[in-house]
């Protein structure tokens, strides 16, 4: 039986099917999931809407508890869970299973969260007045979320949501249904009422569209391409809508002269190669000074080639495949760029072959680069890294930062001075000193600067400001 949409508490089918491929097997079919269409959309939206009311009635102590059940159920079905999430997104199980450890901590936060809300009573200007600002629920809202990650980026958008009392239509990647759904599956099952959780599975250009545009839906948070960000700004401005957008990066990992280079190695290989490279905080570029640059680029390319690239369940694989055959194209197409650019292929970005067949790709490092290259202005989005050698630090921190993203920045230095100039020079929301550039805690802030982020951060307490609106009450007590 294929996986269904979720409308107004009930399992509803779609108009068609598509099978969710396992890109560490081609042949292994994972499952048929619905496609909903722009028409299932609005059934979600009205749900939602209607069940405003009774989320919010159910008071914080119900919605903390229902949240923190959620999460208890996550974090005991985090070995199923992660085994799913491995197969249809190509994630290592040990990554995967971490991931989904991350998803249920993000609820049981958000289930604190509840139980921890702010406001202010302030004293007017004028005798006789009390005022009082407190923070009320946006309202219904559209979450839109990538493949990457396929169920912590949902569970730190939907988790929020619920916490500070608003309902969800939530579309998933059309890539990477089977975490969304099977999150959902234990949503529905925590005592959530009725349409206040909807999933509508389904493409980007009908599904994502008219949840962008319609006039019930009173925020939006996407993580996607900058492409689709910014066409989503748009239409949401036209209609006044609040959005929230994450959109990639391009991020630099500087390399000093004066730094360890065993710790240097290990953030490039975690922070470039990690998760097949397809994270927005990757480090894609490489910014080494001078006396280490050689020896740093011998030291990285040895233990590059101990990589193991392979089945993403298999026992023992640092690398898992790349998502899917356009995904591993595109990723040849930048090595090729590259290539034709004048930089040097020192090892890697070869199509593999394994047990299964899958979308295997070798990890690449370029050296020979400059900034100005393609494959280092734009986000690749696979295995790919380039190395730039630069004069000193100076130099290091104006490369770094010429780029038209900001996500994440990281330094591998000894030097406190350094470290606390790039920390506060640095043109990205997250600054990262001897520790890689991907990698993030769930109870803080995240996101960038530039083309990498547009609206309120993600994350932690700081998540109220997107999910919330501010109310200003005045009170003549005399």
């Amino acid at each position: 039986m294929s996986k269904l949409n979720f409308i107004d508490g009930q399992w509803v089918a779609g108009g068609t099917e598509r099978p969710n491929i396992n890109p560490s097997d081609i042949n292994d079919v994972i499952d048929n999931y619905a496609e909903g269409s722009a028409s299932d959309v609005d059934p979600a939206v009205d749900a939602a809407a209607q069940a405003l009311a009774p989320w919010q009635a159910l008071g914080i102590q119900a919605r903390s508890d229902i949240l923190d059940q959620i999460g208890n159920r996550v974090l005991a079905d985090k070995q199923a869970l992660g085994r799913l999430l491995a197969r249809e997104e190509g994630k290592t199980l040990p990554e995967a299973i971490g991931e989904v450890h991350r998803a249920g901590s993000i609820f049981k936060f958000f289930a604190a969260e509840v139980l921890r809300q702010r406001g202010e009573l302030l004293e007017s200007v004028r005798p006789g007045l009390d005022v009082s600002v407190t923070r009320e629920p946006l309202g219904p809202v559209g979450i839109i979320t990538p493949w990457n990650f396929p169920i912590a980026i949902p569970a730190w958008k939907i988790a929020p949501a619920l916490a500070y009392g608003n309902t969800v239509v939530f579309k998933p990647a059309e890539l990477a249904p089977g975490c969304a759904h099977a999150l959902i599956e234990i949503i529905a099952q925590c005592g959530v009422p009725a349409g206040a959780v909807n999933l509508v599975m389904g493409a980007g250009s009908t599904v994502g569209d008219r949840l962008v545009k319609h006039p019930d839906i009173r925020g939006i948070s996407f993580t996607g391409s900058v492409a689709t960000g910014s066409a989503i700004a748009a239409s949401a401005a036209s209609r006044l809508a609040k959005v929230q957008l994450e959109m990639g990066g391009k991020n630099p990992l500087v390399v000093l002269d004066d730094a360890d280079l065993e710790t240097a190695v290990d953030c490039a290989i975690n922070g470039a190669f990690f998760s097949t490279g397809q994270r927005c905080t990757a480090s894609s570029r490489i910014i080494v000074t001078p006396e280490i640059h050689d020896r740093f680029v011998e030291q990285l390319q040895h233990k590059m080639a101990a990589l193991v690239v392979d089945n993403a369940l298999k026992e023992g694989t640092h690398i898992g495949p790349v998502v899917d055959d356009r995904q591993l194209a595109q990723d040849l197409d930048y090595i090729a760029v590259g290539q034709s650019e004048g930089a040097t292929l020192l090892t890697g970005g070869e199509q593999l072959e394994r047990q299964t067949a899958g979308y295997y790709l070798s990890p690449a490092l370029f050296v020979d680069t400059d900034n100005h290259m393609r494959i280092n202005r734009e986000e690749i989005f696979g295995p790919v890294a380039s190395v730039i050698k630069v004069a000193d630090y100076d130099e290091a921190l104006a490369v770094a930062n010429d780029t038209d993203f900001g996500l994440s920045a990281g330094i591998v230095t000894r030097s406190l001075k350094y470290a606390s100039d790039f920390k506060a020079r640095s043109q990205a929301g997250m600054v990262m000193v001897n520790v890689p550039t991907a990698g993030v805690d769930y109870h803080v802030p995240f996101g960038g600067t530039k083309g990498s982020s547009y609206g309120s951060r993600e994350q932690g307490s700081y998540a109220r400001e997107f999910y919330t609106t501010v109310k200003t009450a005045y009170t003549f007590a005399g």
